[in-house]
């Protein structure tokens, strides 16, 4: 039996203009993703790292969400305060992301990592659970708020493109620290309507079924998989021969396929249902690497495998939210959605950025990263084919 339940309080925000602050916290925070994501590589590569240390650095900005959104998770579940913890989080993250604005080696940026993303990661599992929790039984309308946060990853992943063309990689920290800043802005007015908590009903005990346990390992197995997307894409375009301008439109491409996969997702979830549609992901996951690795001289076979982040990052992530929210009570669902965070992009995301750099070498492993990373998707897929059969409720989503 769930010990909580929403607030009955009334917060003189309607439903829509709390949606409206929600999607424009996903716009900054998905941006910050879309400076972050593509050009620590670069801007790491510009400070003198090599790749074994741009693995490990970016390692660190993976690994922090293994512990910290369990952490935040818990302190949200026990208080009932979500929308604080978003607030806390951008304010304490803006702070510490000050220490990118001085140079240093490879401990004072790992370091400086560790603390930023630790605040950091309090942030996206509070953003999913409120935002879930205000659809209520709206929440196919999910995708909807979601791709707000895939426009600012567009917007930055081709403005920061741009920016650093023009004026170099140490542009970087100014524009992230103007994101956060932003992030900060949008959080400030969400109403502080707390979980309460009955200290009277019984205390749930979380407990992870079968088909829980199967998903993520798939989810870990998939974000392994997209390791050397996150550390290495940009320098590999650049190895092949593309600018920073052209690699950050290849990747809006895929954030654009995404977004129209966003708007298909509540019928394709509901047609055919969860599982199927996590193996045909990770099928085309695997493909994708593939296209990379064998095809990336060809703008079209280099396009084609942006296109198909529809799958890897769109669909996978609406079945996947739709499903962790179904599978935990409301007394767990921060815990569900920070495990789920911190097993797939923390352990997966992490591993898989390290090894992407010991596999790299100095450059001349690059196409073996990219078979690697073909490699965990299809294990992935393995791992989605284990699940046991789902009960009605998470096998398919009504559109």
């Amino acid at each position: 039996m769930a010990n909580q339940i929403e607030s009955s309080q009334t917060s003189p925000m309607n439903t829509e203009q709390q949606l409206r602050w929600l999607s424009a916290c996903y716009f900054f925070f998905f941006a910050i993703l879309g400076v972050m994501v593509p050009y620590l590589g670069v801007f790491f590569d510009n400070r003198g790292f090599d790749a074994q240390e741009i693995g490990l650095l970016l390692a660190i900005l993976m690994g922090t969400r293994i512990i910290a959104p369990n952490l935040w998770a818990m302190v949200a579940d026990k208080t009932g305060m979500r929308a604080e913890l978003i607030k806390f989080g951008a304010a304490a993250a803006a702070i510490t992301f000050v220490s990118f604005f001085f140079k240093g080696g490879v401990l004072y940026l790992s370091i400086s990592l560790a603390v930023y993303t630790f605040f950091w990661n309090a942030i996206l599992a509070q953003l999913e659970v409120i935002t879930l929790e205000t659809l209520g039984d709206k929440a196919n309308q999910y995708g909807k708020i979601r791709s707000f946060g895939s426009i600012g990853y567009i917007v930055l992943v081709v403005g920061a493109g741009v920016a650093i063309d023009t004026w170099g990689t140490e542009v970087l920290p100014i524009i992230g620290m103007s994101l956060f800043i932003g992030l900060l802005a949008c959080a400030l007015p969400l109403p502080a309507n707390r979980v309460v908590i009955d200290k009277h009903a019984p205390v749930s005990k979380l407990k992870l079924e079968a088909a829980t346990v199967w998903f993520l390992v798939s989810a870990m197995l998939l974000q392994m998989s997209a390791g050397p997307f996150y550390g290495f894409f940009i320098l590999y375009l650049k190895q092949v021969g593309y600018s920073e301008t052209a690699g950050g439109l290849f990747v809006a491409l895929g954030v654009i396929a995404e977004i129209i996969m966003f708007m298909f997702a509540p019928r394709l979830l509901g047609r055919y249902g969860i599982k199927f549609l996590l193996v045909v992901c990770m099928l085309m996951t695997a493909l994708r690497w593939l296209l990379v690795a064998f095809g990336a001289d060809s703008l079209a076979l280099l396009g084609l495998s942006q296109l198909l982040h529809a799958f890897t990052f769109g669909l996978t992530h609406a079945a996947s939210i739709q499903f962790i929210h179904r599978q935990f009570p409301p007394s767990h669902r921060s815990k569900g959605q920070a495990l789920y965070a911190s097993l797939s992009f923390g352990v997966g995301g992490a591993l898989g950025t390290w090894l992407s750099g010991v596999i790299w070498g100095d450059g001349s492993g690059s196409v073996m990263t990219w078979i690697f990373a073909a490699s965990c998707a299809l294990l992935a897929m393995l791992a989605v084919l284990a699940i046991p059969t789902l009960s009605s409720k998470q096998a398919s989503v009504q559109s």
